[in-house]
């Protein structure tokens, strides 16, 4: 890792330590070194989430995840993207969301190099159908690597950004999905950000590390989903790292316990 300081450090949001060292700091400071890729095992990516939800537990607002958090939790997305080999998400995350280059910042891009990174974390679909938005930016962009794993038989269209595909019989199957990242394509740490069925899947089947989880200070009533959908085999016990806090909103870092 670089001693120098990321990039734009000094414009980065300022935020309220609460845990463990109360105090003040940033977001770059707390996100320079997370010390993701040196836990990652033989078998499979360390795996990182990240979601915001409201005060009431919904993980999105008409039908988006996208309006709940803040700009500082934009940066804070960012700034994790930039600790990992790789991004992953699900299909109807990708439909909703529609986006663009998993690292919008070319100076983040270029930290990324400093680090011993890949200029672009490659980005992760996970389409049984293979049904996707073709005209969103990642894939019109140019910029970066796209994985997919589908279990279609159908090809995809021609894209501007590379776009790998790995077939899938009947179902993908997280286990081997994880454990081709990391054999097939030396992924040793990765960040899934949705949806939420995805999320109860790696953590049913073992393959979840860390949950970093933005709580808004935001009721949104209704039936929109939890950050969790699906059923889990026990009640994952998790230990919380840090808790920071901006403007009501609150940052927290948990690890599986």
């Amino acid at each position: 890792m670089s001693d120098a300081p990321p990039p734009g450090a000094e414009d980065s949001a300022r935020v309220r330590e609460l845990l463990p060292e109360p105090g003040e700091t940033t977001i770059a400071a707390r996100f320079a070194d997370l010390g993701l890729i040196e836990r990652a095992p033989a078998d499979r990516p360390y795996t990182v989430l990240n979601f915001a939800a409201t005060v009431d537990g919904r993980a999105a607002i008409d039908g988006r995840a996208g309006p709940i958090g803040s700009k500082i939790d934009g940066e804070l997305l960012q700034r994790l993207r930039t600790q990992v080999d790789a991004v992953m998400i699900g299909a109807q995350t990708m439909r909703a969301e529609r986006y663009g280059r998993m690292v919008s910042d070319s100076s983040l891009r270029s930290w990324r190099e400093r680090i011993g990174l890949p200029h672009d974390p490659l980005a992760v679909i996970v389409s049984g159908r293979l049904d996707l938005p073709w005209d969103a930016k990642l894939f019109t962009d140019g910029g970066g690597r796209v994985l997919i794993f589908t279990a279609a038989e159908v090809d995809p269209p021609e894209t501007a950004t590379p776009v790998r595909v790995v077939r899938h019989d009947g179902y993908v199957n997280l286990i081997d999905a994880l454990r081709f990242l990391r054999q097939e394509r030396g992924v040793r740490a990765l960040l899934c950000e949705g949806g939420p069925r995805m999320h109860a899947q790696l953590w049913a089947a073992g393959l979840a590390d860390e949950l970093f989880l933005t709580t808004s200070p935001k009721l949104a009533g209704g039936d929109a989903p939890s950050i969790l959908e699906g059923e889990l085999a026990a009640t994952q016990e998790l230990e919380l790292a840090w808790l920071l806090e901006a403007e009501g909103e609150l940052f927290a870092r948990y690890a599986k316990a």
